[in-house]
């Protein structure tokens, strides 16, 4: 069975920086792309970046651009990770991790990933 875990999450004040992980299991091989959502209350899932492992290629929201770093674990290449930097109130949400059995045209839309995790908090105060 697959499992995704994400961690680090947190409140922090706006210009505070968090850093999420996510370690995936249970698939036996590499996922091609892994990425990272968030939702708010009364708000649609949205992409926030994603990571095509095997050429290490990263999309991002022109919302984060800037701010968020997707990068992975090159020893564990089920392992990626969201540093979160320049934080704005209008950033808190649920962060999810997600993963695809295959390759995706468009590695931010949501319904194009297989696997997803539970979800992390990440709160942002002015």
């Amino acid at each position: 069975q697959v499992q995704l875990v994400e961690s680090g999450g947190g409140s922090v004040q706006a210009g505070g920086s968090l850093r999420l992980s996510c370690a995936a299991s249970g698939y036996g091989h590499n996922y091609p792309f892994m990425g990272w959502f968030r939702q708010a209350p009364g708000k649609e899932r949205e992409g926030v970046a994603a990571i095509y492992f095997t050429g290490g290629v990263s999309y991002y929201a022109d919302s984060v651009k800037g701010r968020f770093t997707i990068s992975r674990d090159n020893a564990k290449t089920t392992t990626v990770y969201l540093q979160l930097n320049s934080l704005k109130p209008e950033d808190s949400a649920m962060y999810y991790c997600a993963a695809t059995k295959g390759w995706v045209r468009v590695p931010l839309l949501a319904d194009k990933y297989d696997y997803w995790g539970q979800g992390t908090q990440v709160t942002v105060s002015s």
